[in-house]
């Protein structure tokens, strides 16, 4: 059933694909810090725009062009022939829609506007749509021969009223025209184009409303992609590949007069890389926006802002995956991207691609608003461009472009967001629980994550009832979901309970998580107590669910299971009630939630049991956490005749090596540290090898990684850089701990 004002499905089916969007293409975690304070609302300002996808029409290609209008119709064109209902699949239920299709923009559903744009031979395209502000008037632009038999060349302008090609405006553009901006009497144009109604305007243009060409010239010696006047109308913005304009050095951007088309601003070398081009330009009352592609090495993919009072650079964020299109809404620049790398920004790291982001005007820092699509047919990038339109009480965001799937779910060329109802849930949390410490439970979980919602209320229920025993809320993003904690220490030694935890954004609200429960301890646990009273900085104890990898200590550092490894595995490795988890050798690992600086000293510490004869990382720091990392050291890896390697990029890579192997199925307690004294690597309470040469290693920004990451060009290679096995008690130290520290860790596993 659908909502008939703004075609959203009751059953908030947009937020349900968005969550396996993110589960498909992570696979993983993220954390977030608890705090007290206000309940979550339902989207995080400044963002006003729900993720969740409404019922939209399909293309059977891809969407190139949108234009909105006042009246709620969304204009859309591009490399298609053909328009389905949502959720057909293609090849079903089709009609035709020649390169181009008229929507309701509260519906998503076609109206009766219905052109044809055709070309004698080749293949025709509609890259180009723009509204007259009188609303009368949809001027196109593209690659084409004739609308719906009426012949033009590559460029005509649309009576909305009738849906007829105006027989009065004829303009001969001698190749594809990529973008329009119009004015009350100016229409404005760039392209691939040398020539505009016989006579010579390289790349950009200017024709009346009456289709008589304009003196207004900024030729530029490479194609222009996008053109967009400023809000008093005293400038063109204009974007594209060029590096001259009117003979003026600027690449990529320029701000030239509306009127003569002289420059009035340019961007010397450098600005914008020469790798790298403008692909979409947009404005609001202060600024204007650039979406950047680059391709080679040094490249520039991200979006500028800058201000319109003086056309210099407020902001640009430097994420990788080239951005397509943009669009500001209510203090908010929404962008189609490729994104996969914002690492540069404290962002998300290189990963699977992300293709909707949204920033504040104000500011780069990307905000808690995520949906997704796939990259798609054609090149492929997955969306091409945006629009947005006002019916029925609610603001609407087009998006059109490449994508075969939208937050998870088939859906091609075309989706669409609202400003609301928000009707989807967040994920249900992932709880685990210790009790190493004696009269007290610690109730642990990962933060959930909302498509949507940045802050989070999370309610923690005890014992099957049905009023919370404590609320609090957090904060998350789909590549940031810390560890949160409560202590309950309203127990007594000897008594179990169980706890379940919901996570709300303020409207909706997860399902409860699955009940765990715990019996509290009379006494402390003493391997776990030593460990954490060594200083241990990072500790997983593997006595988790999902993909949770809870910290036992203090700082909350938890971990990320990847590609399911088996979970609460027995025997663990110390006496007691903890688990292990078990790796398949091939893809499965832990990569820790929180990215963390070089570390000058540190130890690695965890117990491992195996047969494999193939070897493998066991533990180690990486540059990245969802790929093979780039940048790679601080690791202990198993040979492929089970000896144990400890190495450290120092220069080149330096390794120390165990004599003997400890593939023989039984528990092994290993420990490498490195500080001033060099390196050390231990197993089984005893050091095994051991050099004072080296006491640096590589500088770089990384993740701890257990039970698999990239061991190209390191000394004896194993078959496998994954490690089959089981592993248990990981414990990561600021310091080198000491030979007496290491012995008296592993005299404690028979004592728990």
């Amino acid at each position: 059933m659908m909502n008939g004002t703004t075609g959203r499905r009751r059953s908030g089916r947009g937020r349900l694909r968005a969550a396996a969007a993110a589960l498909c293409l992570l696979a993983g975690a993220l954390t977030a810090a608890a705090s007290g304070g206000s309940p979550a609302t339902a989207l995080t300002p400044p963002v006003s725009l729900t993720a969740d996808d409404l019922t939209t029409w399909q293309t059977n290609g891809i969407v190139w062009s949108m234009a909105g209008s006042d009246a709620g119709v969304v204009y859309t064109g591009g490399t298609f022939s053909t328009v389905r209902p949502p959720d057909a699949a293609a090849g079903t239920s089709e009609r035709p829609a020649v390169n181009f299709a008229a929507f309701d923009a509260a519906t998503g559903a076609p109206t009766g506007c219905n052109l044809s744009f055709t070309l004698s031979s080749g293949t025709a395209t509609v890259r180009a749509l723009a509204l007259s502000p009188d609303q009368k008037t949809l001027y196109v632009g593209g690659n084409f021969g004739s609308v719906s038999g009426v012949g033009v060349s590559n460029f005509a302008a649309i009576d909305t009223a009738t849906c007829t090609p105006r027989q009065n405006f004829k303009v001969a553009v001698s190749a594809t025209v990529r973008a329009l901006a119009v004015t009350a009497d100016t229409v404005y144009l760039g392209g691939d184009f040398n020539s505009v109604a016989g006579q010579t305007r390289n790349k950009f243009a200017a024709v009346t409303t009456g289709a008589a060409l304009k003196p207004w010239k900024a030729d530029t010696d490479e194609v222009g992609r996008a053109v967009e006047l400023t809000p008093d109308r005293k400038h063109v913005l204009i974007g594209g590949d060029f590096f001259k304009v009117n003979g003026t050095t600027s690449h990529a951007l320029a701000v030239v007069d509306a009127t003569t088309g002289a420059v009035a601003k340019s961007y010397p070398a450098g600005f914008i890389p020469n790798t790298s081009t403008v692909k979409d330009l947009t404005t609001d009352a202060t600024g204007f926006y650039t979406a950047n592609e680059g391709t080679g090495g040094g490249v520039f993919d991200g979006r500028i802002a800058l201000n319109l009072s003086n056309f210099e650079q407020r902001w640009r964020d430097t994420c990788l995956g080239a951005t397509q299109a943009v669009l500001v809404h209510n203090g908010v620049l929404y962008s189609g991207s490729h994104a996969h790398d914002c690492a540069t920004m404290g962002e998300f790291p290189n990963q699977p691609r992300k293709h909707l982001l949204a920033q504040s005007v104000d500011d780069p820092k990307l905000l808690p608003w995520f949906p997704d699509t796939n990259d798609g047919i054609g090149e492929p990038v997955g969306p091409r461009v945006m629009a947005q339109a006002d019916k029925g009480g609610h603001h609407y965001l087009w998006v059109g472009g490449e994508f075969t799937t939208v937050n998870g779910a088939a859906q091609q060329g075309l989706t669409r967001f609202a400003d609301g109802p928000d009707t989807g849930a967040p994920w249900v949390p992932n709880v685990s629980l210790s009790t190493v410490a004696p009269g007290k439970v610690e109730v642990n979980w990962q933060a959930s994550f909302d498509t949507d919602d940045g802050e989070l209320t999370y309610r923690i229920y005890r014992d099957g009832a049905s009023t919370p025993v404590h609320t609090t809320t957090g904060r998350s993003l789909f590549w940031d979901r810390p560890q949160l904690r409560w202590t309950d220490t309203d127990v007594a030694a000897g008594e179990t309970h169980s706890y379940r935890i919901s996570a709300s954004d303020g409207t909706n609200t997860s399902a409860k998580s699955t009940a765990v429960s715990a019996t509290v301890a009379s006494a402390a646990e003493k391997y776990p107590a030593k460990v954490l009273a060594d200083g241990a900085s990072l500790y997983w104890r593997y006595d988790d669910t999902s993909t949770f990898a809870g910290d036992t200590g203090t700082g909350r550092d938890n971990g990320f299971a990847r590609n399911s490894p088996a979970r609460r595995v027995t025997p663990a490795a110390v006496t007691g009630p903890s688990t292990a988890v078990g790796l398949n050798g091939s893809n499965q690992y832990v990569y820790s939630n929180r990215r963390h600086p070089q570390p000058a000293k540190f130890s690695v510490e965890t117990w491992i049991r195996t047969t494999t004869a193939k070897g493998g990382k066991i533990i180690g720091f990486g540059s990245l956490t969802m790929q093979n990392s780039t940048q790679y050291d601080k690791h202990v890896y198993m040979r492929d005749d089970g000896r144990l390697v400890f190495g450290v990029k120092s220069g080149s890579a330096r390794t120390i090596t165990t004599p003997t192997a400890y593939n023989n199925g039984a528990w092994h307690h290993v420990v490498a540290t490195q500080g001033s004294g060099g390196m050390a690597l231990y197993v089984d309470g005893k050091l095994r090898a051991s050099t004072a040469l080296y006491t640096g290693n590589e500088k770089y920004d990384g993740y701890w990684r257990v039970g698999g990451d990239n061991l190209n060009g390191w000394p004896s290679r194993p078959t496998s850089d994954f490690f089959a096995g089981q592993i248990d008690e990981t414990a990561v130290y600021p310091t080198a701990l000491s030979s007496s520290q290491v012995s008296a860790h592993y005299a404690l596993r028979t004592t728990g």
